[in-house]
């Protein structure tokens, strides 16, 4: 019967495998076809005081065009608390800036805006598979005025490859992120990313990825599609650490 069960859970992670594999190919194929793509650049510092306390620092550079017309850039960092290892609490703040179109970093600004966000961080498991459910609350400081927005994010990741350094060193993750207001019209934005990580030490990681931006009537950020690129590094002042609520998507 135990044979049996564990054929069993070995199918089902392989076919999550190739599920999450050929998915990624097929868009790597369809954003490549496409003359429009625009670049989305990540570099995060995260630095694990203990098992429940990490600090984040984060830049991102992004541009409309294949790394031309770069339009926007953000720098923020963020305090995580885990009070037990499927939740984690976080407040972050940041500056966000957004140019007009046409070339690289245009002015007049569509928008400078300082953030401040509390969120929470939801984090299951189910044989190998990775749930994630992240509720944000933003409060925007904008040139345009004062303004709350919600934001949920759903993630699913795969972890995969030898496991023999005490991680699996590759990880396919797929998210949609739904933005909301309190004033009309209410819904905001649409943003779904596909995303390859791999895991060349402990404490560095790459991700190679799609990201697919639907904005309505909005104008801190234009919506388009883009290649996204990381790197991450993570400090650690203890060798014994858990990541078990690492962030699926990695961008903060």
């Amino acid at each position: 019967m135990m044979s049996d069960e564990l054929k069993f859970t070995n199918q089902v992670s392989t076919y999550i495998r190739i599920g999450f594999i050929s998915i990624f190919c097929f868009f790597n194929v369809f954003i490549f076809a496409q003359s429009d793509l625009g670049s989305w650049n990540i570099l995060n510092l995260k630095y694990e005081q203990n098992k429940k306390l990490n600090f984040v620092s984060e830049g991102q550079i992004r541009s409309l065009k294949f790394y031309d017309h770069f339009h926007y850039y953000e720098i923020k960092g963020m305090i995580n608390y885990k009070p037990m290892k499927p939740v984690m609490f976080s407040l972050g703040f940041g500056s966000y800036q957004t140019y007009r179109e046409g070339g690289n970093f245009e002015t007049p600004k569509n928008n400078d805006e300082f953030r401040l966000w509390p969120q929470i961080l939801f984090v299951q498991e189910i044989n190998h598979l990775k749930i994630e459910q992240r509720y944000r609350n933003e409060m925007r400081f904008t040139s345009n005025g004062y303004r709350n927005r919600f934001r949920y994010r759903f993630s699913l990741a795969y972890a995969f490859g030898k496991d023999d350094k005490g991680y699996k060193p590759f990880q396919t993750s797929i998210s949609n992120e739904l933005f909301f207001t309190d004033k009309e019209p209410y819904f905001e934005r649409n943003r779904i990313q596909l995303a390859l990580n791999y895991k060349p030490t402990k404490n560095t990681t790459l991700q190679l990825g799609y990201l697919h931006q639907f904005d309505y009537k909005i104008n801190d950020e234009t919506g388009r599609d883009f290649l996204v690129l990381g790197y991450y590094i993570e400090l650690f002042r203890n060798k014994d650490t858990d990541n078990n609520t690492e962030s699926i998507s990695k961008d903060l």
